[in-house]
């Protein structure tokens, strides 16, 4: 079995968005409450990185059977649209990644009742709503909005939860950091690609409001994380949260960059950085709720 299609429909660089958020959630819960349970944490890692996976690979088929993935596209080659393998098959992985991630979360429902069942079912309702069904979230401006709550607040403040049994506004404000960055990549990928998104009936956040709008939301999405700051250190005085602020010049550096470059090629390089600077972020401000 050849392994490389699969590997280019799972997009591996961009899977450090579904492990950092489960990173901040149980760095968090050991600065606020020092109780770190493992075991939940592993599951919900299994469980996020899936719903990641599944989401990636059944967008590599949908696209293609919606006509997204034309001779205009600019982002990198799809394996569906490029017969390496065929779109039955990918769907089926994509399947075969959710019954994973909800197998993982049986577990994470019995550590966590009943909230994280509702969820666990949502996230994964949304994996495959993202550009499945009817009206794919991803043919409309909630992309990146569907993104900040399930990569960012769900996925923080559910980590949080299964470790401490509560949920608190430092954990929420957490999960809005992160999502708000995640998004960000989001709105990168959009913009890159208005003009094949356009031609196939796509209604994507940047097609909507222009490109003026889109850089100012670019700009709100990667300094909101820096904002919060302050307010999570405030509410957890005996945690160090300034180390995150390393990312802040990264950041700058991007949006720079974002509102002058041109659509391309160069905006994959870009989408590449935009994820980079959320890893850092994340890993920075883990570290410094730890240590």
């Amino acid at each position: 079995m050849n392994l490389s299609p699969w590997i280019m429909a799972a997009r591996p660089r961009t899977l450090l968005l579904s492990v950092t958020p489960v990173m901040v959630g149980t760095a968090l819960a050991w600065a606020a409450e020092r109780r770190i349970h493992w075991l939940a944490v592993l599951a919900a890692l299994v469980g996020s990185v899936f719903i990641q996976l599944g989401t990636n690979i059944h967008n590599d088929a949908a696209d293609f059977e919606r006509g997204g993935d034309g001779p205009d596209r600019i982002g990198p080659p799809r394996v569906t649209a490029s017969g390496l393998l065929a779109a039955t098959d990918v769907n089926r992985g994509a399947v075969v990644c959710f019954a994973i991630s909800a197998l993982t979360g049986i577990y994470l429902v019995f550590v966590g009742g009943w909230p994280i069942l509702i969820l666990g079912v949502l996230s994964i309702a949304a994996g495959w709503g993202y550009t499945g069904g009817p009206l794919p979230v991803a043919y409309t401006p909630l992309g990146e909005f569907v993104v900040v709550m399930f990569f960012g607040v769900g996925a923080v403040g559910g980590t949080y939860f299964l470790c401490t049994g509560q949920i608190t506004t430092p954990a929420l404000e957490a999960g809005l950091a992160i999502g708000s960055l995640t998004g960000a990549v989001l709105l990168v990928n959009n913009h890159r690609d208005v003009v094949s998104d356009a031609r196939v009936g796509r209604r994507t956040l940047p097609i909507v409001v222009g490109p003026t709008l889109t850089t100012a939301i670019f700009v709100v999405l990667m300094l909101l994380p820096f904002l919060l700051l302050p307010l999570i250190g405030h509410a957890l005085p005996s945690a160090r949260v300034w180390p995150a602020l390393i990312a802040l010049p990264l950041a700058l550096a991007l949006i720079y960059r974002f509102a002058r470059e041109p659509h391309g090629p160069t905006l994959n390089r870009l989408l590449v950085r935009t994820v980079q600077v959320q890893f850092v972020f994340s890993l920075l401000l883990s570290l410094g709720l730890v240590l």
